[in-house]
């Protein structure tokens, strides 16, 4: 099993290749004590957030870090994957400007 941050960079990279837009990793360890690190992506249609959240899925199980599950992503507007030390959100531009997890978190965030 990989850890956090390797996990986070895997998840990252996922999101790039599949031309998320907008991508934050959020380093939460010490705030969070469900998870380590909480990434945000942006998803230009439904049908690219349902995609990208599976291929986050696939290569975090290739990888060997079996996914605690996915919700969501029948709708695709907000798909929500637990990783288990990395939880990933994957939302239309609309629907992250409504919620603005970052600004709920209220820390600096790294965006890639």
């Amino acid at each position: 099993m990989m850890d956090s941050q390797a996990l986070a960079n895997l998840v990252v990279k996922t999101l790039e290749d599949s031309k998320a837009k907008s991508i934050v990793c959020m380093d939460v360890r010490g705030l969070s004590n469900v998870t380590d690190f909480m990434v945000i992506a942006t998803a230009t249609s439904n049908r690219h957030g349902k995609s990208s959240a599976d291929k986050v899925w696939e290569a975090s199980k290739d990888a060997g870090n079996l996914p605690v599950g996915m919700e969501g992503e029948e709708s695709g507007e907000w798909v929500l994957l637990d990783l288990g030390d990395v939880v990933v959100h994957i939302m239309l531009e609309t629907t992250r400007a409504m919620y603005q997890l970052e600004k709920l978190w209220d820390m600096k965030t790294r965006p890639v």
